[in-house]
């Protein structure tokens, strides 16, 4: 094919990503290779693709295209959650629009809207992630609400029920008023929030006296119960078996004593609001004090509040506040800081409230899911989330594994009309089990609630290959462990510590060995992106913009794991400016013509330089992927290209204007192309794939893919020789610098004189005359004076100018700057050997690396001085 001048992305992406779907690059089913498998983080259904969606995919594709390449049967599952909350919100603000009251609907005709609205929008991020170039196994595709899926779901709720897992009980829960439903403890945000502290007047009944207590909440007050004080308060020691009343309300509570309440802390009194705080409420249990809820599902108060019934929870405060200091009961109010819950989900601050939940016992089901990190089965990359992940799991709480909605699925536990209940898969088995125990089937009903989303979430691994209903499937005994899982750190306890739990109780496994956790992506000035910050890009524009490739590039050149990413759209730009470099590259070297004849001497040892300092490379690069410091493997590998091949291979080989290049050179050119393009298949999969096909490199056959191409191996390389040509390298850019420092232009061909110490340059002399343009080079024994001089690796190289172009001062000044640095360096090299502690406690290589940079530096100090001395 014809190479166009400018890269086209839009093109080359969608005929790309059209032929590998077509030719079912991406499919993978059981066979003799090594599995290699990824299952992807569900995003919800309700989702579009955001930057840290990106983030995310991008690192998954990278992996599972460098596996495919690697020969690995590499299967990566896509997926979406139907995410409970989020999309029931969804659902009933579409209704909403539409004149329908969710409280109008059956549960049935809710959830036919809730699946049109699934049908309709669900799939929406899958296609954009098809965009991004993730290479799923599409055919694999699976919904957290897939009747198998589902299914299994249950058949886990049965399990740890019948293995005493599962209970029902009324517990202060984590209420979120706006999605009118229960929250476990991780999903529950804690943000610190100004607020006012009140100072509010109980009068003591049938005295003078008052009690003033402090609160945040003073639209509780009427559901207070009593007023703590502590047992040894002096103070307070008098109103012992005394009551008080309630402002506004006239109800008269106790005063109780008890060892809770911190004598230094405020006033020394409490209120307790047992149906309205959790630790007011373990209080109220211990001193059997009533529990008073005057919150509806919703946040406004209810009849038993007496007072304000209907308003809001927040416009209530204000106007409490209000009535309390008509009546002169506020003592004062204070700005005060605290911190405060709110819904993971929804935002809404968090309302403690009691309620009937259904709760999984989660101690002994932790166990082992520590285990498993602290002895390396899974590895949690980068380490510092163990801590975090240690203390969670050591003081884990009983899950709220109940939501009040109806988009889920549904618990199986059924109820007869006296309100006893079974636990059962249907209908049918609930009322063979009540009939067993001799109970009524009367008016049986299944319950309302539905699980946790994460619940069915925390299957995943097992659940996408079946392993749940049918363990001893070929393909779940294939993939099952996983390999990797890449996620971000905040789902660490909700999904990841979940998924090890019950792929454990399951299979007595880990789910997968690797959890890599990404950091945040946020705006240059360090705030998390987000719609309602305005801060962040639209990512199908961004690729529209720079291409595929260059935004992969872009996100990934600064994306450390564990570490937040501040993005700047100017990363994207740097993408594209190297998928242009490698295009134009390209571009080069299918403009040469060629002679029949073999490779010179000088293309010959730049070719040999070149296929070293690639086996180099590729021997980072897989340290870098085996450490999963993928930035690092993206900026070893642009370097690589950008320098060593592009800025130095190909400048050493090309030939002169208008010339042909030997035929047997633009072979070796050919093939190290290719095995460049290998090298950066995974992080810009578009681009190099349609490199890949150009007719320089001959006919292909229709699987003869770069996304099956063999990925480079390591290989040895000679250090000796990579060091030697950085000596060279060093030259020729010194002779560049002189020239630019001097005004002289680039055409000009300078004497070049080198007095050899350690590298014989010889075989490197056509490569320096033809890119530092020398008009004569020389190999001398003696120092040459009146000649600007400069060091490369041991050797001194002199070029000699005019005498009207040497600023003999200036020559004078700069090497005795280069002498001041390095007596500097010298100084802190020295203070690092002469501490015992470093000697004895680093590692050898390390103190012998520190002993060759003395020995360089001193090396050059005593060159330069000789060479300030000619002067």
């Amino acid at each position: 094919m014809s190479i166009a001048k400018t890269y086209n992305p839009k093109e080359a992406e969608d005929k790309w990503y059209s032929y590998w779907m077509e030719n079912g690059f991406f499919r993978s089913t059981p066979d003799e290779r090594e599995p290699y498998t990824i299952v992807m983080p569900p995003p919800n259904v309700t989702g579009v693709l955001h930057m840290g969606h990106m983030l995310n995919n991008t690192i998954q594709d990278v992996l599972i295209r460098r596996a495919r390449m690697q020969g690995k049967n590499a299967c990566w599952v896509p997926g979406t959650d139907h995410a409970s909350i989020a999309t029931e919100a969804k659902v009933v603000a579409l209704l909403k629009e539409q004149g329908i009251d969710k409280k109008s609907l059956t549960r049935e005709d809710f959830l036919t809207h809730a699946w049109e609205w699934k049908e309709k929008y669900g799939g929406i991020i899958l296609k954009q992630l098809e965009k991004l170039g993730a290479s799923c196994d599409w055919e694999r595709t699976k919904f957290t609400m897939d009747p198998d899926l589902s299914e299994a779901v249950i058949d886990t709720f049965i399990k740890f029920y019948k293995d005493g897992y599962i209970y029902r009980g009324v517990r202060m829960v984590n209420w979120d008023p706006t999605g009118k439903t229960a929250l476990s403890d991780e999903e529950v945000i804690r943000k610190e929030v100004n607020q006012k502290l009140y100072y509010i007047r109980y009068k003591i009944k049938e005295s003078d006296e008052h009690l003033i207590i402090a609160t945040t909440r003073p639209e509780t007050i009427m559901a207070d119960s009593a007023i703590c004080v502590n047992p040894n308060d002096a103070r307070y020691a008098h109103l012992k078996g005394k009551t008080v009343l309630i402002p506004l309300v006239d109800r008269e509570i106790p005063i109780i004593q008890d060892e809770y309440v911190e004598m230094e802390f405020g006033t020394g009194c409490l209120k307790v609001t047992p149906a309205h705080d959790l630790n007011d409420y373990e209080l109220g249990q211990k001193h059997n004090l009533p529990v008073i809820d005057i919150l509806n599902d919703d946040g406004t108060l209810n009849d038993k509040a007496q007072i304000l019934i209907g308003e809001d929870r927040f416009i209530a405060r204000k106007k409490i506040a209000k009535l309390l200091e008509e009546v002169g009961q506020i003592e004062k109010i204070e700005d005060y800081k605290s911190q405060v819950g709110f819904s993971e989900r929804t935002d809404a601050v968090i309302e403690p409230k009691l309620s009937m939940q259904w709760f999984c016992k989660m101690e002994q089901l932790a166990k082992p899911a520590l285990e498993y990190v602290e002895n390396g089965t899974i590895k949690l990359i980068p380490e510092k989330f163990f801590a975090s992940y240690k203390h969670w799991m050591d003081n884990v709480k009983d899950w709220c594994i109940s939501r009040q909605l109806w988009w889920g699925q549904r618990i199986p536990a059924w109820y007869n009309e006296n309100n006893e209940w079974v636990v059962a898969k249907t209908e049918a088995e609930a009322i063979a089990e009540l009939e067993k125990t001799g109970k009524s089937t009367a008016g049986i009903r299944q319950e309302d609630d539905v699980l946790d989303t994460w619940f069915s979430s925390g299957l995943w691994p097992m659940s996408v290959f079946d392993g749940v209903r049918n363990p001893q499937n070929a393909e779940f005994n294939y993939y099952y462990p996983t390999n990797d899982l890449v996620t971000a750190p905040e789902i660490l306890f909700f999904w990841v510590a979940r998924m090890i739990i019950m792929g454990h109780d399951y299979t007595q496994k880990p789910p997968f060995r690797n959890v890599y956790l990404t950091g945040i992506v946020r705006d240059k000035l360090g705030r998390k992106m987000s719609k309602s910050l305005g801060n962040s890009p639209d990512p199908i524009e961004l690729m529209d913009q720079y291409g595929t490739d260059g935004v992969r590039v872009g996100m990934l050149l600064s994306s450390p794991a564990g570490n937040d990413l501040m993005f700047d759209v100017s990363y994207c730009e740097q993408g594209r400016n190297f998928a242009n470099k490698i295009w134009n590259a390209f571009r080069l070297v299918k403009g040469w013509e060629t002679v029949d004849a073999p490779a010179t001497e000088a293309q010959i040892t730049a070719a040999t330089w070149f296929e070293n300092r690639f086996n180099q490379a590729v021997a980072e690069i897989d340290e870098h992927f085996a450490n999963y410091r993928l930035s690092d493997a993206l900026m070893a590998t642009y370097k690589l290209i950008w320098d060593d091949f592009c800025a130095w291979y190909l400048e050493l080989v090309k030939p002169a204007y208008q010339t042909p290049i030997e035929k047997e050179t633009l072979e070796r050119v050919k093939a190290l192309f290719l095995k460049v393009l290998t090298l950066a298949h995974p992080f810009m999969p578009f681009l190099t794939e349609e490199l890949w096909h150009d007719d320089i490199f001959g006919e292909r056959d229709a699987k003869d893919c770069i996304i099956v191409a063999q990925f480079p191996e390591k290989a040895p390389f000679d250090e000796q020789l990579i060091k030697e040509f950085t000596s060279v390298q060093q030259i020729i850019s010194e002779v560049r610098s002189v020239r630019n420092n001097k005004g002289i232009s680039p055409k000009v061909a300078l004497p070049l004189a080198i007095n050899v110490s350690d590298i014989d340059f010889t075989k490197y002399q056509d490569s320096i005359i033809k890119l530092a343009n020398i008009s004569e080079l020389t190999f001398v024994q003696e120092k040459i004076t009146g000649a600007l001089s400069f060091l490369a690796g041991k050797s001194e190289c002199y070029v000699k100018l005019a005498a009207d172009n040497i600023d003999v001062e200036a020559e004078r000044e700069r090497i005795t700057n280069e002498i001041n640095y390095l007596k500097g360096f010298l100084v802190s090299v020295d203070k690092k050997l002469s501490n015992e502690r470093f000697v004895q406690n680093a590692k050898p290589e390390i103190v012998a690396n520190e002993k060759n940079k003395k020995a360089d530096a001193e090396a050059k100090i005593k060159i330069l001085e000789e060479s300030l001395s000619s002067l």
